[in-house]
């Protein structure tokens, strides 16, 4: 079998990939098939960070349309990553692999709080590193957090767990036509405003000169299916 393309990886996983058919909240079924891909991965050797949503939880930018102050409302959705993590983290544990969840936001009662030495100790341990709370700020994303983390903790990839595979030029769920792209320069992804990162994201990635992988997290495998350069994805860098 091949060897990994990548040893230390960001993997995002969007806050909605944990709740399986459900739509809101957490399935545990989802969450346990996700742990065991990640600890079935880092079984090669591969170093893993992990960047997860809140929106099966909290999205703060639609509460903040409805009269709540942006920044409180990132604030909260900060705080449903951290519960995210601790699901996620409890599952990979179950599953045999040691993880740790590390909180931009102190909360020191629940989990301990990121800095990039202790994240670095933590990886090199062969933990999984579940980075909770986004940047600690609010206007932005996890996407943009993955990058930034990715950049931060030598990382040599981001992958970019969806619900398909790769990125296309059209919805393929709306459009049969819909062509998948191999290869996209983060360039391109910015200038066809390709919505499967916001542009923050893609323009942290371009000046570190870090490759995003986007995949789908669907079926079982998916991540180490990726680590080893096989199955379908959208190259971005």
């Amino acid at each position: 079998m091949s060897d990994p393309v990548y040893r230390r990886v960001i993997v995002k996983l969007s806050g909605e990939a944990l709740t399986g058919a459900k739509g809101f909240g957490i399935d545990q079924v989802t969450v346990d098939r996700l742990a065991a891909d990640l600890v079935a991965a880092a079984a090669l050797g591969v170093e893993f960070g992990v960047v997860v949503g809140g929106g099966n939880i909290f999205r703060g930018v639609e509460l903040s349309g409805k009269g709540v102050p942006r920044p409180v409302g990132d604030t909260m959705g900060m705080l449903a990553t951290v519960m995210n993590c601790l699901v996620l983290e409890a599952a990979i544990e179950r599953a045999g692999r040691e993880a740790r969840t590390l909180s931009a936001l102190a909360m020191t009662a629940v989990c301990e709080t990121y800095n990039r030495k202790r994240a670095m100790k933590n990886l090199a341990k062969g933990r999984v590193v579940l980075l909770a709370a986004g940047t600690g700020n609010p206007f932005f994303t996890t996407d943009t957090t993955a990058v930034l983390r990715a950049a931060e903790l030598d990382c040599k990839a981001v992958l970019k767990a969806t619900n398909v595979d790769g990125v296309y030029n059209a919805d393929p769920k709306k459009d049969p036509k819909a062509k998948r792209y191999e290869k996209l320069s983060h360039q391109e992804a910015i200038e066809k405003d390709l919505r499967v990162m916001d542009s923050t994201a893609f323009a942290l990635a371009r000046e570190n000169h870090m490759p995003i992988i986007v995949f789908s997290i669907a079926e079982k495998g998916a991540i180490e299916a990726v680590l080893r350069g096989k199955g379908r994805s959208t190259l971005i860098g």
